[in-house]
């Protein structure tokens, strides 16, 4: 060391400044945000629901670290040690809720390839997406929002790739494998929440079909579904409720299926961190959590701040998980390579 007394001196200020009580009491709103950034993606299950609040929070949490960096640099700019300190929390939190989504967990292998795709009704091509997604080699196609103007189109367009599909109102499959007993799934309609059947009645109905795919290793029960927008309403929030009574009923067909090997290519229109798929979690994986590289968002396509398309798995293994290129949908599509255990 070229000047050891220089060295010491330097130290010895650094330690005097961080022991005068100044610098710890600087900053206190910034030292009260920082842990409140900490804690709110551990008890975030606690904020009350009202009007939306709590889903939407819920729908954004990964984004909650874009401020641990603007909440440093106002504790530097203020030189707050407590702001400093207090940010450690939300640094711990973030990281051990979202780190594992950085990396990559993709690797070799896949005997089966999907694809799901919220094609957009206001779509302007849809001969030039259903072209793209055929060329994306999936062995299954799911695309949501098809419009009785548009399916024709897909139908024309894939029929070459796709020998067997299946259509049931504004979802289907492409398949091909041999598809046999589709049948509707009612996603709007759902018993238990009865109460909210009147705000969901203006939607279309048939949003989500079941089929099975018979595959060499044996059967596979897909499930292709839509569920309902969450909609900002003047003066009363978000509206989740035709959202909600559709999780409730995936998680019911879900947990009753008794095939096996389950697969469930979706637009849920939210993420897996709102609490309207606690339970859906709990019987099926997410491909993007178990096999994906970042946090693969998908909505909205042109700047993607979270991914709401979704493709879940029960009974198989994930190998890789990705999205494709843009379309004229305003979602991107969402891939994956799937092996049998």
């Amino acid at each position: 060391m070229r000047n050891p007394r220089a060295w010491r001196t330097g130290l010895h200020r650094a330690l005097l400044a961080c022991s005068r009580p100044e610098p710890w009491k600087r900053g206190p709103v910034l030292t009260a945000l920082a842990l409140l950034l900490g804690l709110l993606p551990l008890l975030h299950a606690a904020i009350p629901d009202f009007a939306g609040l709590g889903s939407l929070v819920e729908s954004v949490l990964p984004w909650l670290g874009v401020f641990i960096p603007v909440l440093l640099a106002a504790a530097l700019w203020r030189r707050s040690l407590a702001a400093g300190a207090a940010l450690l929390l939300p640094a711990v939190v973030w990281t051990t809720l979202f780190g594992g989504l950085l990396h990559d967990k993709s690797h070799p292998g896949g005997d089966l390839t999907v694809a799901a795709h919220n094609v957009g009704a206001a779509n302007p091509d849809p001969a030039g997406t259903a072209r793209a997604l055929a060329s994306s080699g999936a062995d299954l196609l799911a695309l949501e929002e098809l419009t009785p103007r548009a399916a024709p189109l897909y139908e024309k367009a894939l029929a070459k790739t796709y020998p067997h599909h299946a259509v049931r109102g504004t979802v289907g499959l492409w398949s091909k494998l041999p598809l046999s007993g589709t049948r509707t799934i009612d996603v709007m309609n759902y018993g238990p929440l009865a109460a909210t059947k009147s705000a969901a009645a203006e939607l279309p109905e048939n949003r989500a079909l079941r089929t099975t795919v018979t595959t060499p290793h044996g059967s596979l029960a897909v499930y292709v579904a839509h569920l309902g927008s969450v909609r900002p309403m003047p003066r009363h929030g978000f509206w989740t409720a035709s959202r909600d009574i559709g999780a409730a009923a995936l998680t019911k067909a879900v947990t009753t299926e008794r095939t096996p090997r389950v697969l469930l290519l979706a637009d849920l229109n939210g993420t897996l961190d709102d609490r309207a798929f606690t339970d859906l979690r709990a019987h099926l994986h997410s491909t993007q959590t178990t096999s994906g590289n970042g946090f693969g968002f998908t909505w909205p396509a042109t700047f993607p701040m979270a991914r709401i398309d979704q493709i879940l798995y029960r009974g198989l293994n994930a190998d890789r998980s990705w999205t494709l290129p843009e379309t004229g949908s305003d979602h991107l599509p969402v891939a994956a390579a799937l092996s049998w255990l």
